[in-house]
């Protein structure tokens, strides 16, 4: 399989890797500059030459993986009879350098309901490096015309169209999706709460509203769904950064935006 495929398979799967790149070679060498091995948990793609060189490299790869590493590293051989390896004697003579790219599994958001605030916020998060899903009961809302704003995305978009039961969706999210809820209708936005606090796989939950709005739907998740209070407090309300009060959809979108890059941040931290 070509590396491309091979990096391309582990992002379908949401597994992380390695990709691994001979990055210079000095002297004889089983391969040239410039050969890709891909690494995974439990496979390997590619190759870079064979040999202890090869040997170590995926060690390391999957040490990496295991530690969620995200920073490259750089490994030197020597290849000759003189070097103790690990992996038995490599003595073409020359001098490799090889570089390690973890290729982390990326994050995934839910945006609940598509309509002007959702739309743009859309158009802000597709520039990102994520698993964007889109999910909204209308049709009307995820036309190939509508969505064609969309279509120069960095993200991988997953559209969902759900009549009768948007919750359902959540349930085959990825681990640790964030979830934010925007629907056209308090009472979906209600079910959906109420559905994303009984699943444990979710990551953050937004939920935008007003004040008075969160106050029924407090109670309401309190009275009717058992939740306790520290079950209610997983639910961010309201959504956006607190110093940006603009109502226009394409500010509130801004703000919400900023408001889940720094959730990510506070996750790397």
């Amino acid at each position: 399989m070509a590396w491309v495929a091979a990096v391309a398979r582990l992002r379908a799967r949401r597994e992380s890797g390695v990709l691994v790149t001979v990055a210079t070679v000095r002297g004889h060498a089983p391969r040239e500059a410039g050969a890709k091995l891909v690494v995974g948990r439990t496979g390997a793609w590619g190759s870079i030459g064979g040999g202890n060189i090869e040997a170590v490299a995926i060690d390391r790869a999957r040490e990496l993986i295991e530690a969620a590493k995200s920073e490259p590293e750089l490994i030197d051989f020597a290849l000759n009879d003189k070097v103790t390896n690990q992996h038995g004697v490599q003595c073409c003579g020359g001098t490799v350098q090889v570089l390690l790219e973890p290729l982390p599994v990326v994050r995934a958001v839910a945006v609940f309901g598509v309509g002007h605030v959702g739309l743009e916020l859309a158009r802000i998060l597709v520039r990102q490096d994520l698993d964007l899903h889109l999910i909204d009961s209308r049709a009307a809302m995820l036309t190939d015309e509508r969505l064609g704003v969309l279509g120069d995305a960095v993200a991988q978009l997953h559209v969902h169209h759900t009549p009768l039961l948007p919750e359902e969706v959540l349930e085959d999210l990825p681990q640790g999706t964030h979830v934010l809820i925007m629907t056209h209708d308090h009472a979906e936005d209600a079910a959906l709460c109420d559905a994303a606090l009984r699943s444990t796989h979710l990551g953050s939950v937004g939920l935008i509203g007003s004040a008075a709005k969160w106050a029924r739907f407090r109670k309401r998740l309190s009275t009717e769904g058992g939740h306790d209070d520290a079950t209610i407090d997983r639910i961010k309300t309201p959504i956006g950064l607190p110093d940006i009060t603009g109502k226009d959809p394409s500010t509130i979108a801004v703000s919400v935006a900023a408001d889940l890059l720094r959730t990510f941040e506070a996750e790397e931290g």
